[in-house]
């Protein structure tokens, strides 16, 4: 019997995308529009436009303007927005998991914990009433007493990635909103559907005018909240070389707040007491999730030790697991793995993989040649790949691939493991897999990157935690997320007080 699929597809038609400036839906003034693509299928599911400075300056100037009225609302005030926006937001759970599917190409559980996670940073944002607090002591002399205040700062914004469309703006602006602030948002025109869905929730949930704006664009708009000087601080996600070389260099130049979260290349460590059965489907989620379009993939696979019979096991395992992967649209359930976003995208991860074969990896799980669940155009879809043979100094095992690509590496003990992770310049994440207590804490001492897995391959912080990173995956002095974020949008007053 043949399994009849039912894909329920929110968006119906295609329609021309507005910004959200002031509380009101505005046209942009450039005449410049993109097509927003559903990977999988190659539809066109809307229109969006490449907004100008102007628009920037608008979108800057309500923010600003709303400034003074929304830092006097109250924390509590502020965070019952933020409770009926997250009420919202559970409502409309399925249909925004949906549109996240249509427009990036991930799967719907994917989508689904997206939102999930956009939706715990709300809540732990809702709680700035105690977040916020200051301190203070009394008689630091005689009859002197001294406190420390937070307060906001004023305009913020972020410009947001292509591969969470959903999740990675609510990292920033509910904390930001929390402590008083006002902000802007600039999503990817790649995938603008999901922030679009945001604004109208946000509309929906009677923020007041100008406290959140939405500003869709490219280059021209990042210029422009960069080098603006009513913005304060600037929130990113995206590749290093743009996140450093752009992001970081100007804004910092212009004065910004900055947190800059950027590229990497992450190891997972197995060790050879590690317990195989968890291990292999923590591995494939780590390298695959996602169609490996995230900076937590963990495709440098090292496995420690000399035992080939162990390392053959694994690969044989591995191999076996990453074949049997069900590639296909992600609106289907049975799905396990989406396309990636554009074929520009799956052309630069080929790229990759014949640099792999070019330096003498050898290519032992091909791709290239993608078997699909459905009918269904090859043109962004791509399989898992597997290379082994791969050393520290070869392209595919020190540049950030982005895409489904695993490879394997052999250290003989866990000090040359730790030197492999220490000789890339990407500190984001590190995973070992082991039964051994001194191993772990070792790892955990020693690895300089900002997320450590202990037989946890997906080091992904829940909302309370800062999303860390070190080296060239991050620049500024505060992460995202939790009291990180609270950090970064407030400022410490210090108050010293004597009366007579």
């Amino acid at each position: 019997m043949v399994r009849l699929v039912v894909l329920e597809e929110p968006i119906k038609e295609i329609r021309t995308l507005k910004n959200y400036v002031n509380g009101e839906w505005i046209e942009s003034n450039s005449s410049k529009i993109l097509d927003v693509t559903n990977p999988a299928t190659c539809k066109v599911l809307a229109k969006v436009p490449v907004s100008t400075g102007q628009d920037v300056d608008a979108a800057v100037e309500a923010a600003q303007e709303a400034f003074s009225e929304w830092r006097k609302t109250t924390p509590l005030a502020r965070a019952r927005y933020l409770l009926r926006l997250r009420q919202l937001l559970e409502e409309n759970f399925e249909r925004l998991a949906r549109v996240g599917v249509m427009e990036h190409g991930k799967t719907i559980d994917e989508s689904r914990g997206e939102i999930r996670r956009g939706i715990e940073n709300v809540e732990t944002a809702a709680g700035i009433p105690t977040l916020m607090m200051g301190y203070n002591a009394e008689d630091i002399s005689s009859g002197i007493d001294e406190q420390v205040i937070r307060q906001p700062y004023g305009v913020f914004c972020c410009i947001s990635p292509f591969n969470f469309p959903f999740m990675i703006p609510f990292w920033f602006f509910p904390y930001a909103v929390a402590t008083g602030n006002t902000y802007v948002v600039k999503p990817s025109s790649e995938v603008p559907l999901s922030q679009n869905a945001v604004a109208e929730l946000i509309e929906e949930a009677g923020f007041p005018e100008g406290v959140i704006n939405f500003v869709h664009g490219g280059r021209e708009v990042v210029d422009g909240l960069l080098r603006h000087p009513d913005i304060k601080g600037v929130s990113f996600v995206g590749s290093t070389p743009v996140g450093r070389d752009v992001i970081y260099a100007i804004g910092a130049k212009h004065g910004k707040k900055l947190q800059v979260q950027c590229g990497a290349k992450n190891y997972l460590v197995i060790m050879e007491d590690a317990v195989l059965e968890p291990t292999i489907p923590s591995v494939m989620t780590s390298v695959y999730g996602n169609a490996g379009q995230r900076c937590l993939a963990g495709s440098n696979v090292c496995i420690v030790g000399k035992d080939d019979t162990f390392y053959k096991r694994f690969r044989d395992h591995v191999i076996e697991a990453a074949s049997g992967i069900r590639v296909g649209y992600g609106l289907d359930e049975s799905v396990q793995m989406g396309p990636v976003k554009s074929q520009d995208k799956k052309e630069r991860i080929v790229g990759y993989i014949e640099k792999g074969v070019r330096e003498g990896a050898k290519l032992i799980l091909d791709g290239r040649r993608p078997k699909i669940v459905g009918d269904y155009p090859e043109t962004c879809f791509l399989n898992p790949t597997i290379f082994e043979d791969v050393t520290p100094d070869m392209i595919i095992g020190k540049e950030e691939i982005f895409g489904p690509v695993m490879t394997l590496m052999r250290a003989q003990n866990l000090d040359e493991a730790i030197e492999m992770i220490h000789s890339n310049p990407y500190g984001n994440a590190a995973s070992i897999y082991t039964a051994s207590g001194k191993d772990a804490r070792k790892f955990q001492y020693e690895v300089q990157c900002g997320n450590i897995g202990i037989n946890v391959g997906l080091v992904a912080p829940i909302a309370f935690f800062p999303f860390s990173g070190m080296k060239n995956s991050f620049f500024g002095d505060r992460h995202g997320q939790g009291k990180d974020a609270v950090e970064f949008f407030t400022e410490r007053k210090v108050v010293i007080t004597r009366w007579f």
